[in-house]
């Protein structure tokens, strides 16, 4: 195999894989990526077995063929180098490959192409065209809100529950929940939900760059088809637990408050909470929210009051600031409004006005306050 190629041009194109590459595997095969050159197309392909992607670039091709390289060095040997073209050379039969560009030569070895595996080519049924700008709120919306719990592996992905005329995208971790409903999407020809692991759904945030993208279903698997791009990811085949009972419909207290405000004081109120627990309080009266923490270990204490919206009863509830600046920080709307019932219950949080064709709500658990 050799050809040759602008640097820059491929460095692009490996960020794009490089996400999928394991930093260790029990198979060391897929710690490479697999270039396989027809002509002047080189197809670039990475996976861990439960993601994977391919991608291409256009190369001065001057003999066809297919190797694994090892995909740090080579990728930090590229993004080492000023903007230049550079040279590669593979010999499948020698295991070697040579880099050159005009000032230097850098050699490594390489690995057969008949080691790397098979990528799967699922034929879904459920084809649907997104937008970026929809698939990315989506995903941006979700996907921060996923557990990280090996033991509750349906919760490790974002369920999307796809209906004709809409998508629902749904994350928790048991301490927070986020439900997205999306109205602005072409009809579905197939109806079901699915589960998408999160490391598939944060690869595809990170290269996706195209306007829109193919999405289609199988049994298995899910396939994202965007430009030179395909990324496919095995579905996790668990059942997603039943999210709608968790989501209080009688939280009658509402509270109104910017955004931002409410945001940087919690981050700054969070600096006097206690290490463990990290619990801020709220307190509400009549258009009034006082945020307070604070450390007994260490003496320490602060409170900030703020402005707002708020005509209930009074009312006092904790919470865990990191979850509550977590939310707050995926909402893009200046003011957020708060739904509470009591002490005890789950607190909602939406923008204070939707985006057209979209329903978001948030959800973060109280935790219980200090005498």
């Amino acid at each position: 195999m050799k050809f040759s190629v602008a640097s820059s041009e491929l460095l692009r194109v490996l960020t794009k894989a490089s996400g999928v590459v394991p930093s260790r595997s029990p198979l060391p095969i897929l710690e490479n990526y697999l270039f396989d050159l027809s002509r002047d197309t080189l197809k670039i392909t990475a996976t861990d077995l439960e993601v994977s992607i391919t991608t291409s670039v256009v190369v001065k091709g001057e003999e066809n063929g297919k190797v694994a390289v090892p995909a740090r060095r080579v990728m930090e040997t590229i993004r080492a180098l000023p903007s230049t073209d550079i040279v590669f050379d593979a010999d499948a039969t020698s295991k070697k490959l040579t880099m050159t560009t005009k000032n230097g030569e850098y050699k490594l070895g390489c690995e057969s192409s008949e080691e790397y595996p098979t990528i799967a080519s699922p034929k879904g049924d459920g084809t649907m065209s997104f937008e970026k700008e929809n698939l990315m709120r989506i995903i941006n919306h979700t996907s921060f809100a996923v557990s990280t719990d090996e033991l509750r592996p349906a919760m490790m992905g974002v369920l999307l529950q796809i209906k004709k005329s809409e998508i629902t995208a749904v994350a928790t971790d048991g301490h927070r929940l986020v439900r997205i409903i999306n109205g602005a999407v072409p009809s579905a020809k197939v109806e079901r939900d699915i589960i998408i692991p999160a490391k598939a759904l944060n690869i595809l945030v990170k290269c996706l760059e195209e306007q829109s993208s193919t999405i289609s279903v199988d049994e298995s698997h899910i396939v994202f088809n965007f430009g030179t791009t395909v990324l496919i990811s095995r579905l996790i085949e668990e059942k997603y637990p039943n999210y709608e009972s968790v989501i209080p419909n009688d939280n009658d207290k509402l509270l109104t408050v910017n955004k931002n405000e409410v945001l940087q004081s919690v981050r700054r109120i969070a600096l006097y909470a206690s290490s463990t627990t990290h619990q801020v309080r709220f307190s509400l009266k009549e258009n009034s929210l006082t945020i307070s923490a604070e450390d007994i270990d260490f003496g320490s204490e602060a409170s900030e009051k703020l402005m707002c919206k708020y005509s209930a009863d009074p009312l006092e509830i904790g919470f865990n600031a990191n979850y509550v600046i977590d939310i707050l920080s995926h909402i893009d709307t200046d003011e957020v409004t708060f739904l509470f019932s009591t002490p005890t219950r789950a607190g909602i949080v939406k923008p204070a006005r939707q985006k057209e064709g979209e329903d978001l709500l948030m959800l973060v658990m109280p935790v219980r306050l200090n005498a």
